[in-house]
């Protein structure tokens, strides 16, 4: 070798079998370390979590008759003497107050003129309509304990 060229030459008649087996082991391990990963899977990956930090407390909500519905809505749960209250936040600055009801109606309006419709949308969710936005909110469906 000289400076930081590579002479092939030399470095074949200078080898052993071990130090070959050596470098091999190398350029191996070296070659394993310097694996890159998927772009694709780190891009999803990466997706994921965001998706699940923009979730944490996140439900799907329609302001509006013909609106769809998105994850745009908050939710904050408060417990008080009279039970457990939800403050479902809108994007628009709008909110509704539902107090969770003990008698296996799902929940019912906290305050305000306007009474909640609530109807099972499949396992464990359920559909609050209520002043022209609609809440999908997870729930125990089920026998109601008495």
């Amino acid at each position: 070798m000289r400076g930081y060229c590579f002479d092939a030459l030399w470095y074949r008649s200078a080898m052993t079998g071990l130090d070959k087996r050596l470098l091999l082991t190398t350029l191996l391990l070296l070659a394993a370390c310097d694996r890159r990963p998927d772009p694709a899977i780190l891009a999803n990956i990466e997706s994921e979590q965001r998706a699940a930090a923009d979730d944490a407390g996140r439900i799907e909500c329609a302001v509006g008759e013909a609106a769809p519905f998105a994850a745009d809505c908050t939710i904050e749960q408060t417990v008080d003497a009279e039970g457990t209250l939800l403050t479902l936040r809108q994007p628009d600055g709008g909110f509704h107050r539902l107090r969770i009801a003990r008698d296996g109606r799902g929940v019912i309006a906290a305050d305000g003129s306007e009474a909640a419709k609530v109807t099972v949308v499949g396992d464990n969710r359920i559909e609050v309509a209520i002043g022209g936005a609609r809440y999908r909110l997870p729930a125990t469906v089920g026998p109601v304990a008495r």
